[in-house]
């Protein structure tokens, strides 16, 4: 891989350590310590993934419009100043407020990354999607492991690992991004109004957006380990740093699984194949974890639900990649890490309310249905695109 993708790969995984120092706690933190109802907690992750995708789509834009580096500066210096604040103030209203302005900040952040990946690498395609994939799992092993330890301790400890991470990569940023952003492709970036004057490439577009519905159904499934999951494994017993070791099996999986993974996408070239085969693999999962009792059995549903997110996660943006217009990419990987969020701000809000009102089986069962969903979005994303090369053809 060319140096910067490197440093790409080494400044993501510092900056989700930090942030994985928080938020597999955040629903156990204002449950379980704070006392507030799942329906509560889900609320506030939906505000929170919803400044996220405000800050995703912002994010996306800025890169087209201005540069990685300035944004990225931006992005940072946001959360990182609530994280700070955070380290001292968490009661449930600054808590709240604190975390929504984190997930704006962060949110502006993330396209930036996937977007330079691709812009500072054309060639390598899903290759380069992917390196960034794997050190966002890296670091949610490392914070994970280490926050499930710290937490046991003391919450405060978390807080303040979670500013100190973000500081570190804030630092990094300043020193070495600028540089890097001279080198990316700006055939890859348009103003932000020639952007606004209309939709360029309209079956693009169109199939971008039935894709990432079937992206938004497999997060808000997902998300429920973050969330109602999370607070389910309290109830029937089992330890915090355990749970916290769920998230370090499925960082480092991910880690150590990529030989298994090339293997499998090099027989199997299609990332349509990938999405439909790794969303059966959740299915699965899922299956699993309904009837999960203790905390072997949630490993094993933490194990097939990680080797299927290793081929459903980097293949929409390398799709996205391939069907983003010149000087649109940084938008378009804005609008898959929107649509991401907006999975993870539906997902535990709704998943709180059935489990607040019925009971977590319901919530599987809805789950599974759900799941159906993303096969029928990865089969017709594409009809119009092809029928259009089928006219020009012709």
């Amino acid at each position: 891989m060319p140096k910067y993708i490197w440093l790409l790969v080494i400044v993501t995984t510092i900056n989700v350590t930090g942030a994985s120092f928080i938020w597999p706690l955040n629903t156990i933190f204002m449950h379980n310590e704070l006392g507030k109802s799942l329906a509560f907690a889900g609320l506030i992750l939906m505000l929170n993934q919803g400044a996220s995708i405000v800050g995703n789509l912002i994010g996306g834009i800025l890169f087209d419009k201005i540069s990685a580096y300035k944004t990225i500066l931006v992005g940072t210096g946001i959360a990182l100043s609530a994280a700070i604040t955070l380290s001292f103030f968490h009661s449930i209203v600054p808590y709240s407020i604190l975390l929504v302005l984190i997930g704006f900040g962060a949110g502006m952040t993330r396209p930036v990354l996937f977007a330079m990946a691709g812009s500072v690498w054309p060639e390598g395609g899903r290759r380069a999607f992917n390196a960034i994939y794997v050190a966002q799992n890296l670091g949610v092993a490392i914070g994970a492991t280490a926050g499930g330890y710290i937490a046991s301790i003391s919450f405060d400890y978390i807080f303040v690992a979670n500013a100190c991470l973000f500081g570190v990569f804030f630092i990094i940023v300043m020193v070495t991004f600028k540089e890097m952003d001279k080198e990316r492709d700006r055939q890859m970036s348009t103003s932000v109004w020639e952007q606004s004057k209309k939709i360029q490439n309209k079956a693009s577009f169109v199939a971008l957006m039935i894709l990432c519905g079937g992206f938004l159904i497999s997060w808000m499934a997902y998300s429920q380990w973050q969330s109602t999951i999370s607070s389910h494994t309290q109830d029937i017993g089992i330890p915090l740093d355990l749970y916290s070791a769920l998230w370090a099996i499925n960082g480092l999986l991910i880690v150590i699984g990529q030989p298994m993974i090339k293997w499998i996408t090099s027989i199997i070239t299609s990332e349509k194949m990938h999405i439909y085969i790794g969303n059966t693999i959740f299915i699965f999962s899922f299956v699993l974890v309904a009837f999960a009792e203790n905390f072997t059995m949630f490993a094993v549903a933490m194990v097939i639900l990680t080797i299927g997110e290793m081929l459903v996660w980097p293949a929409i943006p390398t799709l996205a990649n391939e069907l983003a217009p010149k000087g649109r990419a940084g938008f378009y990987q804005g609008l898959v890490n929107s649509v991401a969020a907006g999975g993870r701000m539906i997902g535990p809000f709704i998943g709180g309310v059935l489990v607040d009102m019925y009971h977590i089986q319901l919530l599987f069962f809805v789950l599974l249905g759900l799941l159906v969903i993303p096969y029928v979005t990865t089969r017709l994303y594409d009809r119009g695109i092809s029928s259009n090369n089928e006219s020009a053809k012709a």
